[in-house]
């Protein structure tokens, strides 16, 4: 059991750094490079595949070295669906500021401050994926030092 652990959280770990690599580079070079979109959804993918390993240890009944491992084995899930808020309240923290109180109200701008806009939104979103990446890697990484 602790080898199918091992392994996913180290292809979890993997897919999270790879994905922060790629947000970072893309958050940089001021794309937004449909190919971290792709990598960010597969790394939640793994996020998930991490806790259905988890459900299945518990089950056959695993006892890892700490107790710390069935947090960390889970965490990376929680971290997904906090990060998908967070891109959710980024969007309305943008149109916020611009006293703009939904889409509809983007629509009637001007075309380029409705680019501007949509840019600036989806800055913040890479950039809060791109963090979650990160810490799903390390939380991913913590599984293998606690099993």
């Amino acid at each position: 059991m602790r080898q199918l652990a091992d392994i996913a959280a180290g292809l979890v770990a993997v897919l999270g750094v790879l994905g922060a690599l790629a947000g970072a580079w893309a958050w940089w070079q001021g794309s937004l490079e449909r190919r971290f979109w792709v990598l960010w959804r597969v790394a939640q993918l793994a996020t998930t595949a991490l806790a259905a390993v988890a459900l299945i240890a518990f089950v056959a009944g695993y006892k890892p070295a700490s107790g710390l491992f069935w947090l960390y084995m889970l965490l990376p899930i929680a971290v997904s669906i906090i990060a998908e808020q967070l891109r959710v309240a980024s969007a309305d923290a943008v149109l916020s500021s611009r006293d703009l109180d939904d889409a509809q109200a983007v629509g009637e701008l001007p075309e380029e401050e409705q680019q501007l806009i949509v840019l600036t939104i989806a800055h913040r979103e890479l950039a809060v994926a791109a963090v979650a990446c990160l810490v799903i890697a390390f939380l991913a990484l913590r599984v293998l030092a606690t099993a």
